[in-house]
């Protein structure tokens, strides 16, 4: 598996877009690679919403995440994780 180019602990911090943008690599050649093993997409996004979640509650505690989630509903029903092309 190809790797994205690494980043020396020596330098400054990417700023935070850059360091998206490298993690989404990261994360989309990951689930690439599951995907070809077999790993059913259901079962990744489960897996990959509570990794996401436990390293939230870890960095910023439960309530926090709690309140960041109550939000989620919202912002799913207004099409902000949709991935399908605007129709013509």
């Amino acid at each position: 598996m190809s790797r994205p180019v690494s980043f020396s602990t020596a330098h400054d911090p990417l700023p935070d877009l850059e360091q998206k943008q490298t993690a989404l690599s990261y994360l989309s050649e990951a689930w690439a690679e599951a995907r070809h093993d077999g790993v059913d997409g259901d079962c990744l996004a489960q897996a990959s919403l509570f990794t996401a979640l436990a390293e939230l509650v870890s960095t910023y505690g439960e309530d926090a995440v709690a309140k960041f989630a109550e939000g989620l509903s919202a912002r799913v029903r207004n099409g902000e994780f949709s991935l399908s092309l605007a129709k013509q």
